[in-house]
């Protein structure tokens, strides 16, 4: 399977190659990785929007260690250099979250089936739950991101039974105690409804959590009431799943990267 064509405009897998003496000028390592022109990323040294380990550079032809330097451009993230890939997924539903499945079920590992690496899984989604998950060769960065301290936002769509009003909405950002322990909702909305007498009634619902617990969007709304009868992850932290297709990938690019390695404080 091939990594879908999102039109990124510096994937990861793009970075450019260091020098001989594994460092590479930092203004080459900036224009290379799609950042700007050369002469535009000179000037902006030059003006000190460019940072390296919390240091201002402004001296041309500064050489750096793509590998660790923790470079930052106007404050924003520019991921090292490293062999790792970091694959986002759409995963259907039916399909388990393992990379290999003792029952003979359908598995994250079969649809990456053709990559060379040895994929990790960021997190889980369950069985009947459609959408975004991460795949990585990193494995410090999976297990990081994966780390419940990080607390990183993660935006799911429920279609669920009944007619949803807007005081569930109240009650959910108010916070729902399950039994395994009080629930979080940073955001929550009504994106469609339906009722009447030739149909039974449903509500879609988009809502914001930042923990994974086991099935705990599911559970969280039939706590208050309204069953999920079709559940789709469309958003990690900066990650969304946009129009990529069921069963497909793509690969993160540099800004989604480094976003997601600050949330990790890596």
């Amino acid at each position: 399977m091939k990594p879908h064509d999102s039109d990124p405009s510096n994937l990861v897998s793009q970075r450019p190659e260091p020098d001989e003496d594994g460092l590479i000028r930092l203004q080459k390592l900036l224009a290379q990785s799609g950042v700007a022109s050369r002469r535009k990323c000179e000037e902006l040294m030059l003006e000190g929007h460019v940072e390296v380990d919390g240091e201002v550079i402004t001296r041309l032809g500064t050489k750096v260690d793509p590998a660790t330097a923790v470079v930052r451009v106007n404050g924003k993230r520019l991921p090292p250099i490293s062999a790792s890939v970091y694959l986002v997924l759409n995963k259907p539903r039916g399909v388990v979250s393992t990379m290999s499945d003792p029952e003979g079920r359908p598995s994250l590992g079969e649809l990456v089936a053709d990559r060379p690496e040895r994929l990790f899984h960021v997190g889980r989604l369950d069985t009947d739950t459609s959408g975004l998950i991460i795949l990585t060769n990193d494995g410090d960065f999976a297990q990081r991101l994966a780390h419940p301290s990080f607390e990183i936002e993660k935006t799911y769509v429920a279609e669920v039974e009944g007619e949803l009003h807007k005081g569930v909405i109240k009650k959910l950002l108010a916070g729902v105690t399950l039994d395994d322990g009080p629930v979080s909702v940073s955001r929550a909305r009504i994106v469609e409804g339906s009722h009447g007498r030739t149909s039974r009634s449903r509500t879609i619902i988009e809502l914001v959590i930042h923990e994974g617990r086991n099935r705990i969007v599911r559970r969280l709304l039939d706590e208050v009431g309204h069953p999920v009868t079709r559940l789709t992850r469309t958003r990690i932290g900066p990650l969304e799943l946009g129009t990529l297709p069921l069963g497909e990938m793509r690969e993160l690019t540099l800004d989604e990267l480094g976003v997601l390695l600050d949330s990790a404080d890596l």
